[in-house]
């Protein structure tokens, strides 16, 4: 019989492992070079855990060409979300914040959590300062980050002052596999924007590689990735066997 769902790579090695036993966790990229950072990023987090990656840089594509997220974009998610449920996972992590709002419209249609790795930056943005800044490398991230970070300060009772800007060239670089140029080009904005914010908080996960930089800088503001948080929300779906 032909399987016609996705492929998943980067899946742990099942070798020695229970799988009726192990916990499965799937991630969703739009960025093929995130899948070994979340994966190291996931087996600390939750050690012992099997995680399934599903890789579709059309669903971001897609998404930029539109300006925002365009139905059959959503109907792919939740079609993921259902491989995912139907392969076992406990939960399925969406590592795009480009899509982050189809991610929680795709919860409607199955029974296991949909995650977007951006929701705990965005509560402990809104918990962190006044001024936030939203730095971002994709003009389609800006508007689901900054919305989510208001949905964060009405849950909060709080009505920062938010500032959300693009990287003009990083992303492009990105995908050219220029990690520099693209780190040096995210560097150089954050620089702006940090005089003017409190927080600031790097939209997309592809960034997070430009925090060993920004913690040079002293008296800075705080800098908010979404890999670090993100991960802090999957304690509750897989809790520790010593708890």
């Amino acid at each position: 019989m032909t399987n016609t769902a996705p492929q998943p790579r980067g899946c742990a090695p099942l070798e020695g492992l229970n799988v009726n036993q192990t916990p499965l966790l799937a991630m969703l990229h739009t960025v093929p070079g995130l899948v070994p950072d979340m994966e190291a990023r996931a087996s600390d987090a939750l050690p012992g855990i099997r995680v399934l990656h599903y890789v579709d840089e059309s669903l971001l594509r897609d998404t930029i060409v539109e300006g925002l997220t365009p139905g059959h974009v959503r109907r792919r998610l939740i079609s993921y979300a259902r491989y995912a449920e139907e392969s076992g996972a406990e939960a399925l992590l969406v590592s795009c914040s480009s899509i982050g709002e189809a991610a929680t419209a795709a919860q409607d249609f199955v029974s296991i959590p949909v995650l977007r790795i951006d929701t705990p930056m965005a509560d402990l943005a809104v918990a962190s300062g006044q001024r936030i800044g939203v730095l971002a490398t994709v003009s389609a991230t800006l508007g689901p980050t900054t919305r989510l970070v208001q949905a964060a300060a009405t849950r909060q009772n709080k009505t920062p002052d938010i500032t959300a800007r693009k990287v003009d060239g990083a992303f492009d670089a990105l995908r050219a596999g220029d990690r520099e140029k693209h780190d040096t080009l995210v560097l150089a904005a954050f620089l702006k924007l940090a005089a003017e914010c409190d927080v600031v908080v790097l939209a997309q996960a592809s960034m997070a590689r430009v925090v060993k930089h920004t913690q040079e800088q002293p008296g800075g503001p705080i800098v908010l990735t979404s890999p670090d948080s993100g991960m802090t929300q999957l304690s509750a779906i897989f809790p520790s066997k010593d708890s």
